[in-house]
């Protein structure tokens, strides 16, 4: 069922966000892993347009918040209103409560209101007033940030980026890709046509089975190893968290299910390695958000180093 269902998500998306297909492959990893997706490009690669292609291919809710200063807690987590008709407080559910949230632009809000975020990303529940209200399934943040432009945004923190489970960029689309972009979208923007291919139960039990490909001993230990190194180098200031490590073997595991296999093999962890790891990475000398270029090259030196276990059952 994985395999086919993310053929079909894939083949939809492909519709709208053209030449971009190493892309779509992730984020469907993530919406396979329960993970949350953070994509950081440039204005205009089109980071919305994939999200919104996304939620379309998915028969369930979904809700886009445009990140602004102004942009309060409550408007995400919701608020109790005194209701004078019944004359009682009522809880009115914010944003966040949907199957696939937008968060276009994250870091133009505040610290205090990206925080807000926090526990439905981490724990699949909202708590607002001493009352606790749990999420509907599946749930999937899909933030974009612009990493180029720092005048009025608010860089996201170490825990809020380590709640992510990858970080992706689209990049600029090749010149045949670009060309077939002003036939395609000529007469219309293609996403208005487009339809969903696949319910919210079909995900959330895609999910499910995900989580049951067989990882053995051997496989695990290589993804320790590959976390722990990130930890011991001399030139890191922060390694990945156990949390991450735990995301590595979900991520693995998705992409083992994908191509269609029962069990992870190392090439699956070697391929999303990368993706997963490096914005949990902060280097000597870098902040969080300045450390992309020099993670990456260490995730690199460390596949490199560390090598591969040769039984996978």
């Amino acid at each position: 069922m994985v395999y086919d269902l993310a053929g079909r998500l894939k083949a939809n998306m492909e519709k709208v966000i053209l030449g971009k297909g190493e892309v779509l492959d992730k984020v469907i990893l993530g919406l396979l892993s329960a993970g949350h997706i953070l994509l950081e490009d440039v204005p205009g690669t089109g980071k919305t347009t994939l999200a919104k292609a996304l939620a379309r291919s998915v028969d369930c809710g979904f809700k886009r918040v445009q990140f602004t200063p102004d942009l309060l807690p409550s408007d995400l987590t919701g608020i109790n209103f005194f209701n004078q008709k019944e004359e009682e407080f009522v809880f009115r559910p914010g944003s966040v409560f949907t199957n696939i949230l937008l968060a276009d632009e994250i870091n133009r809000a505040t610290p205090r209101t990206q925080s807000s975020l926090l526990e439905c990303m981490e724990e699949r529940q909202v708590s607002v007033d001493g009352e606790t209200y749990p999420m509907a399934a599946p749930f999937l943040v899909i933030a974009t940030q612009n990493p180029i432009e720092i005048q009025g945004t608010f860089p996201l923190p170490e825990a809020q980026l380590d709640r992510f489970f990858m970080r992706l960029s689209m990049g600029y689309p090749e010149a045949g890709a670009e060309l077939d972009m002003l036939s395609g979208f000529a007469a219309a923007h293609p996403l208005e046509g487009l339809a969903a291919v696949a319910s919210g139960e079909d995900v959330t039990q895609a999910q499910k089975e995900v989580r049951l490909i067989h990882v053995s001993d051997a496989v695990k230990d290589y993804i320790v190893r590959l976390v722990r190194a990130t930890r011991e180098d001399e030139k890191v200031r922060l390694g990945v968290s156990p949390r991450g490590t735990l995301a590595l073997m979900r991520a693995a595991q998705a992409h083992a299910a994908v191509r269609g296999g029962e069990y992870v093999t190392p090439e699956d962890v070697k391929a999303v390695y990368a993706d997963v790891v490096c914005h949990r990475i902060i280097c000597r000398g870098h902040q969080a958000s300045a450390s992309g270029a020099a993670a990456a090259e260490l995730a690199r030196q460390i596949l490199v180093q560390n090598a591969a276990p040769t039984e996978t059952l």
